[in-house]
C-alpha cells in the first residue's frame, strides 16, 4: 500500500485531491466553520499534548526536540494512531493544520512519522 497523506493549512479551500480531510490540531481554528472545512474528521486526540504545544510555540529553534517529543507521544498513542491509519485505508488523507507556520508544524511532524512508520 503506497501512503498518501498530504498537508495542509486548514484555511486554504478544499479540494477534490485532498481525499480524506482530517484536521490533527487539538483546538478548532478560528474564523473556520465546520461546514467550510469539509473535513472527514477532526482528530484531536493525536494532537501534541497541552504542554507539549505550549512549550514549542512554533519556535523554529525548538523544532528537531518537538519532534522527537512528538514521536514519543505518537507511539504511546496506538488508539489515535490507528483511527487515522483506517481512515487511511480508503486513499489519500490531507492532514489539515491551523498554524501560520507552513514548516514548523504538528501536520508537519505527523506525516514525517507516517511515512517512517507505514
Amino acid at each position: 500500500m503506497t501512503l498518501e497523506v498530504a498537508v495542509k493549512r486548514v484555511y486554504e479551500a478544499p479540494a477534490k485531491t485532498d481525499g480524506q480531510r482530517v484536521l490533527v490540531d487539538r483546538l478548532w481554528p478560528r474564523g473556520v466553520s465546520k461546514k467550510d472545512a469539509e473535513l472527514t474528521l477532526w482528530l484531536k486526540e493525536i494532537a501534541p499534548s497541552d504542554e507539549l504545544r505550549q512549550w514549542f510555540g512554533h519556535d523554529p529553534e525548538r523544532w528537531a526536540e518537538f519532534q522527537k517529543r512528538y514521536r514519543a507521544e505518537l507511539d504511546a498513542n496506538s488508539e489515535a494512531l490507528a483511527q487515522l491509519r483506517g481512515v487511511m485505508r480508503d486513499g489519500k488523507v490531507t492532514l489539515l493544520y491551523g498554524a501560520h507556520d507552513e514548516a514548523h508544524n504538528n501536520a508537519v511532524a505527523l506525516a514525517a512519522y507516517l511515512r517512517a512508520h507505514s
